[in-house]
Formats: structure tokens, C-alpha cells, sequence
């Protein structure tokens, strides 16, 4: 009888999980178009070389693109892989023996970032999400001076946890309106002369809008 149970059960399950990946397959992949605004954490370490204070570096907020990948393993998980161009970061010193805000140069940085992505709702009309993964930022065309000091340097690479929250909301068809926040840990020293003076800590806010585009049937 037990036996005859676990046939029934195990029966019932791989019907169940065979359902969820066809209708996985019916829309494998979405891709999304959404416009961020990168809110930095401007949070730094001392720089008794300078006299600057704890979190006087600061790296300016701005509005940027964003190509979105996503694929469906099955409705309810997902994997999400965010992808913008490098982009231009200006760096100031708020507060430091040079007096005022100093604009001490700027750098690109491009922040790819893979998520995995649970669905709550994935058959309703309103479908939210939550996500965790991995961020890669790459720092490159660093051009940092500050008067009458020298030259300063950054770490070239950052990796680090992210996370994510938000939402699809179908529109018509296989369009939706999408919103998230995301959260990414973006670090690097700040050198000179191959000396640590600092480390910043960008750790930014991503708050994204844009619409989405599920391939497949409806």
C-alpha cells in the first residue's frame, strides 16, 4: 500500500514539475529596456593625507540605460543578467585641506550584475519578485589628481553580493511595465604612490522603470 503511495506521489510530482517547465518554456526569455538611477552610499575611510574626513569622497548620482536579460527556468525562477556601457563617475572631495568641494577627476565603471530571481505570482497580472546574485564592476580610464598632491589610483575590479526587489505588471499581451531596487557592494582602494589611503564604499541604490518584452505565447 505505502509502496503503491509513493508510486501515486512520485507520479503526481513529476507531472507537476513537467507542467511548470512547459508553461517555462512557453516564455523562456524576456528582455527589458528601463532607465536607473545610480544612488552611491558615499561612504569612505579618513584621508589624513588630505584632512579629509570620514565620507568626504563622493561619487556623483545619475540617471542610466539598462538591457535586461531575463530566462524562466521554470514560472517561478529565474535568472536575470543586468547590462548598461561603461559609464562616466565624477569624483569630489566634499571636505579637506584643499577647503571646499574639489572635483579631483573622474573614472568609467561598468557594472554588469546576475541575479537569481524568484516570482511570487508568476500567472497574475501584477507579478513581484525578489532576486540575489553577484555584481562585476570594472573600473577603468581612471583620471584622478588632486591639486598639489599627485596622482591617485583605484582597484580595477569590484566584486561583490547584490540584490534585488520589484515587479512586472502585464500590459497587454506579452508587454509589461517593470520597476525594481536593486542593491549592488562596489568597492575599491584609493592609492598613492602604491600607498592605501582610502577605500570607498559606492555600494549604490539602483531604482529602475521601463517595460519589458515576453517571448512566446501569451
Amino acid at each position: 500500500m505505502r509502496s503503491s503511495w509513493g508510486i501515486t506521489a512520485g507520479a503526481l510530482l513529476a507531472l507537476a514539475l513537467g507542467s511548470a517547465l512547459a508553461r517555462a518554456q512557453d516564455n523562456p526569455w524576456e528582455v527589458r529596456l528601463r532607465v536607473l538611477y545610480l544612488d552611491p552610499a558615499n561612504q569612505s575611510d579618513p584621508v589624513p593625507l588630505l584632512k579629509a574626513p570620514r565620507n568626504a569622497i563622493h561619487i556623483n548620482g545619475r540617471w542610466l540605460p539598462d538591457l535586461d536579460i531575463e530566462y524562466r527556468f521554470t514560472p517561478y525562477w529565474s535568472s536575470e543578467l543586468l547590462l548598461t556601457y561603461p559609464q562616466s563617475e565624477t569624483v569630489t572631495i566634499k571636505r579637506s585641506a584643499l577647503g571646499g568641494p574639489t572635483r579631483i577627476g573622474t573614472f568609467h565603471q561598468l557594472p554588469p550584475t546576475l541575479l537569481l530571481q524568484y516570482s511570487f505570482y508568476p500567472e497574475d497580472r501584477f507579478q513581484p519578485y525578489v532576486g540575489v546574485g553577484v555584481n562585476v564592476t570594472i573600473l577603468s580610464d581612471v583620471h584622478l589628481s588632486v591639486p598639489g598632491v599627485g596622482p591617485l589610483q583605484l582597484d580595477r575590479t569590484s566584486v561583490g553580493p547584490a540584490a534585488q526587489a520589484g515587479f512586472d505588471f502585464r500590459l497587454t499581451g506579452n508587454w509589461y511595465f517593470n520597476a525594481d531596487i536593486k542593491w549592488a557592494m562596489i568597492r575599491s582602494e584609493v592609492t598613492y604612490g602604491g600607498a592605501r589611503i582610502s577605500k570607498v564604499r559606492i555600494d549604490p541604490l539602483l531604482f529602475g522603470l521601463g517595460v519589458g518584452y515576453r517571448f512566446g505565447g501569451e
